[in-house]
């Protein structure tokens, strides 16, 4: 007898009743969540002075062409970070808005909190070690910043944070916001004390052997606060998993940064970078399969009632039953490969949201439900209509 994954959310509440197929189609899309949307609209009108803060002293003391420089550059390994992690979230892609928010997050207020932070300490102590100041302080510092926006999104779009995955994604992509808007520092002043030479350098190590550092780093903090959200924790109750989430990526970064201070870096990169960033693939691979495994349950609570088929199903919520769909769909008249995906994509969401209903945390579950059991219908009869 199979046992349940750790990893899955116990049930906790009774959930609405599935009705037998077919029914008649609802067409109102579901409600949003009015509070959290506001809040986060809140935050992020609050971000642009920040980021006219930034521009202008990347501008000032960097000067207008170095600060170009760095930008170009630093935009490679952002977009190959963005692509990776839209490739890990694509069957159940978080909204776009929220995406945005966590770029914009780790791009410009995570940062302004860590030089705001950094000009403090250098006013009241008069300047820490260099050393202490890689090792320790930035860390704290940064990870904190950046494990905010982690938990604002938590709090405030919790509809769409709906487990592990999802809060890997948006700590990836907070993670690569900040990467970013440190990398235009860093290759800017690469650029102004070594010219071309130096700023190749500073590229290879920062784009190249690591663009995927601060991804890692923020990754864990929202792989925390996605086993709260997993088990339907209320926002002072998922502390008690962020927090060590948060530690966690402190002290990951503690690591890296003081492989560069302290040991030979690419001795430490190699014995140790390289196999953190291989288990690190490998648990998001593991989560993949949980989520299929938990869309393969729900929706089978559908199946039984008459919605798809034990087929369906697994064509739906396995990796190789959605290859073998898209690719069958590309043969139909026309190319119905984009129908297909969004049949994909809608029974993904109609998974998610059955779970949000066994867990009692979402009073508009069944509402979701009920509008996507519509598009998925849709979507069938269009792939199969002659």
């Amino acid at each position: 007898m199979s046992t349940p994954s750790p990893l899955s959310r116990p049930d906790s509440a009774e959930p609405a009743r599935i009705e037998t197929a077919p029914r008649a189609a609802l067409s109102a899309a579901p409600p949003r969540s009015r509070r959290g949307g506001v809040a986060l609209w809140i935050v992020a009108v609050l971000l642009v002075p920040l980021l006219a803060l930034l521009v202008r002293y990347f501008t000032g003391f960097l000067g207008t062409a170095a600060s170009f420089i760095g930008l170009l550059l630093a935009a490679i390994p952002f977009v190959i970070v963005w692509f990776a992690v839209r490739y890990i979230d694509r069957w159940e892609p978080e909204p776009r808005r929220l995406l945005v928010f966590a770029v914009a997050w780790g791009a410009i207020a995570s940062v302004v909190i860590a030089l705001g932070v950094d000009l403090l300490v250098t006013v009241v102590t008069g300047g820490l070690a260099p050393a202490f100041g890689s090792v320790v302080q930035a860390p704290i510092v940064e990870e904190i910043a950046k494990g905010l926006g982690v938990l604002l999104l938590f709090a405030f779009a919790r509809r769409a944070f709906d487990g592990p995955v999802d809060g890997i994604v948006y700590g990836a992509l907070i993670g690569a916001g900040f990467a970013l808007t440190e990398n235009v520092q860093y290759f800017a002043i690469s650029y102004l004390e070594g010219g071309p030479a130096q700023v190749a350098s500073t590229f290879f190590l920062r784009a190249v052997l690591s663009p995927f550092a601060h991804v890692m780093f923020t990754s864990l903090t929202g792989f925390a606060f996605g086993l709260a959200a997993r088990r339907g924790l209320r926002t002072s109750a998922a502390l008690s998993y962020g927090i060590p989430g948060v530690i966690g990526a402190i002290v990951l970064h503690g690591l890296w940064n003081g492989s560069a201070t302290f040991f030979d870096f690419f001795e430490l990169y190699a014995a140790l970078q390289v196999p953190l960033f291989v288990l690190f693939i490998l648990g998001i691979l593991a989560l993949r399969r949980e989520e299929s495994r938990l869309t393969r349950a729900r929706l089978g609570e559908y199946a039984a009632a008459g919605w798809f088929t034990p087929q369906e199903v697994d064509m739906l919520a396995t990796p190789p039953g959605r290859r073998s769909a898209m690719a069958w769909a590309r043969t139909l008249p026309g190319d119905r490969s984009g129908v297909m995906k969004a049949f994909i994509t809608d029974a993904t969401a109609l998974a998610a949201a059955r779970q949000r209903s066994l867990s009692g945390r979402d009073p508009h579950a069944p509402t979701t439900e009920r509008y996507l059991l519509e598009r998925t219908t849709a979507a069938r009869a269009a792939l199969l209509r002659p």
